[in-house]
């Protein structure tokens, strides 16, 4: 097996040192995040891998200390919920319609090929659309049970409970991405999923079908901003080689 190019094996060293540094970070100082920094973030968030390419996923972007004040008892008054900054991320899974239009619509060429233009506009919403009180997924259940018994075939989604997975998954990729982002910035991020959503809706004005995945806090990390050292269970007990 030949070695990694060297340009390859220093960007894997670089990229691991920036996924070891980063931990949940508790406490912040009061030094707000640049609004540079933070669309350069952004931006790199929705470069996620994502399911065909639907992006279905939102952010709602708090600095106005007002509204972070609100927000402290919503995250249960966690420390870290006092950071300057916190990004409520969403997963959208009632945007599937508006982005086959819109992969359509922004597509990076002058003709948008055939089988993108078939694919968004017959086999996506087909896929997608679960009809009103998931009607539709209850039919393709059925359907994809009878057809999968003579090939393989996509069995998801086929429910609404389906469509919030898909949507979740994907959106947790951009979750990701993002963290990773600020703290390539040199900015500290904790990830809260500790949070009263009925109250975050009387604060926040989210989307009726959105699902608040995390409240993401960033900030310039402050005093004892780390609370244990780093603990992950053995590769072993979670990993099997076939």
């Amino acid at each position: 097996m030949s070695l990694a190019a060297p340009d390859h094996a220093q960007a894997a060293e670089r990229f691991r040192a920036l996924v070891e540094g980063r931990r949940a970070i508790r406490r912040f100082t009061d030094e707000p995040v640049p609004d540079a920094v933070i669309r350069a973030c952004l931006e790199l968030a929705v470069l996620a891998p994502n399911s065909c390419n639907l992006q279905p996923w939102s952010f709602q972007v708090v600095r106005d200390p007002a509204l972070l004040r609100r927000l402290h008892p919503v995250c249960l008054g966690q420390s870290a919920a006092r950071a300057p900054l916190i990004i409520a991320v969403l997963a959208r899974p009632d945007g599937w319609k508006q982005a086959c239009a819109d992969v359509l619509a922004f597509w990076p060429e002058p003709e948008v090929p055939p089988v993108i233009d078939r694919f968004y506009k017959k086999t996506a919403p087909f896929q997608y659309n679960q009809g009103r009180l998931g009607w539709r997924g209850l039919l393709k259940r059925l359907l994809v049970r009878l057809v999968g018994l003579r090939r393989p075939v996509m069995r998801t989604p086929n429910s609404l409970q389906q469509m919030r997975l898909w949507a979740v998954k994907s959106t947790a990729l951009a979750a990701q991405n993002l963290m990773l982002a600020f703290h390539s910035h040199g900015y500290g991020t904790c990830p809260m999923e500790g949070f009263d959503e009925q109250r975050l809706r009387r604060v926040l004005p989210l989307p009726g079908d959105a699902i608040p995945i995390m409240l993401l806090a960033v900030g310039v990390p402050g005093e004892r901003a780390v609370y244990n050292p780093r603990l992950r269970f053995p590769l072993e007990r979670s990993v099997s080689w076939h």
